[in-house]
């Protein structure tokens, strides 16, 4: 009698962790399958500047703080023409046109540059593009947009610009909120599992406890 309830119980528990495991790695499988942006990338064909948008040199409702950082790898001066786009994702849309000024060594290699930018309020910033025309090849480290109503957000590049192309990052859909998505799927995940295998266990002890 005592062979059989070790045998039953192996059955369930090796039973349980099969299912375990199964059940564990479909979602993290396809959580892991989400693509998240990582790089910058080219816009899409979509984007457009807003013409009608007010830029930081005619005024606006807020005023944001961009510091870009130039990369060390970038040519030591630049003449190459510098503009940003940044905004939420609600359709409200910040321009800065040329923020270039090689008279003041602007983009420096290895250099800071801090502006105040003036532009419609928005809701937390999720995408931003650089949109370089030039020959130098200027390229920046990283850009952080701040605003009295927006939290930091840092958007790393290190890497060359293409010429005359709107190129950056979204998250606004797809790699930003897919990536809150793994996360929440993982985790669901594990706690589900744990909750499973509290359950399956009481269900095993049970069972001992009425065949003994």
């Amino acid at each position: 009698m005592e062979i059989q309830i070790g045998k039953l119980s192996q059955f369930l528990v090796e039973g349980a962790l099969l299912f375990a495991i199964i059940f564990l790695i479909y979602p993290l499988s396809q959580a892991s399958s989400i693509p998240i942006v990582s790089l910058p990338q080219p816009a899409l064909s979509s984007f457009k500047i807003n013409s009608t948008t007010q830029t930081y040199t005619n005024g606006g409702g807020c005023i944001f703080t961009v510091s870009i950082r130039t990369s060390c790898s970038s040519p030591y001066l630049t003449e190459d023409q510098i503009s940003l786009s940044f905004g939420d994702a609600y359709g409200n849309q910040v321009y800065a046109p040329r923020l270039d000024d090689p008279s003041s060594r602007t983009f420096e290699r290895c250099s800071s540059d801090t502006y105040e930018i003036k532009g419609p309020c928005t809701y937390d910033i999720c995408y931003l593009y650089v949109y370089r025309s030039g020959y130098d090849g200027w390229i920046p480290y990283d850009i952080t947009v701040s605003g009295y109503y927006t939290r930091p957000v840092t958007f790393r590049y290190n890497v060359p610009i293409p010429s005359n192309i709107w190129y950056g990052f979204d998250y606004c859909s797809g790699g930003g909120r897919s990536g809150g998505g793994t996360t929440i799927k993982a985790g669901w995940a594990w706690s589900l599992l744990s909750v499973f295998m509290t359950f399956w266990y009481t269900i095993v002890g049970q069972v001992q406890h009425w065949l003994a």
